[in-house]
């Protein structure tokens, strides 16, 4: 099975386009008649197999450079179907164009929840309440736009209102928040 690494590239290209970018026109048959025309149909599925078989290590791993390169050390160093350095090569190149696209196409296909686009707030004053010693107390008012992903057009508005000790309570949290994401990234 004697295939160099500009054709490895491109066979790791066809199937990152037609699994990870949604161009499924990217079939076996086309890659195979574009790719590995004089390869018999037997090497041509077993290559495929162990290029499909590496690529899904790459990517549900999600692999630094220097994981790419100790997992292709240990595939080179196999005792059967051991990796050749031709074909190391390509999967490096071809990782390093490809990882991060590779990655956001897969961090948005999986954010599905609805996200938070928008939040306003406004302290007012309350001029109506069941009793006679809440008038005239500070309230928040918060509005929240909401989106669906799959359904971009449509936005969701949530209002609510809240009291002195509840919004102290909220700001706290946002605080504590902040100050994990600021211990995070110094790290």
């Amino acid at each position: 099975m004697a295939a160099n690494a500009k054709n490895i590239s491109a066979l790791l290209t066809g199937l990152a386009k037609r699994n990870y970018y949604n161009e499924p026109e990217y079939t076996d048959d086309f890659l195979k008649s574009q790719i590995f025309p004089d390869l018999s149909d037997e090497d041509y599925a077993t290559l495929l197999k162990r290029c499909a078989n590496y690529m899904k290590n790459l990517v549900s791993a999600d692999m630094d450079f220097n994981q790419l390169e100790a997992f292709l050390t240990s595939q080179m160093k196999r005792r059967e179907a051991a990796m050749t350095e031709e074909e190391a090569i390509a999967y490096r190149k071809f990782w390093k164009v490809h990882k991060n696209k590779i990655h956001d196409t897969l961090v948005s296909k999986t954010n599905w929840n609805n996200s938070l686009k928008k939040v306003s707030w406004r302290i007012d004053v309350k001029s109506q309440s069941k009793s006679a010693e809440n008038i005239n107390e500070p309230s928040a008012i918060v509005e929240l736009q909401i989106e669906n992903p799959e359904e971009s057009q449509k936005t969701e508005v949530v209002q609510f209102e809240m009291d002195e000790s509840r919004l102290a309570h909220v700001l706290q949290n946002m605080k504590d928040i902040e100050d994990q994401i600021v211990q995070y990234c110094q790290q």
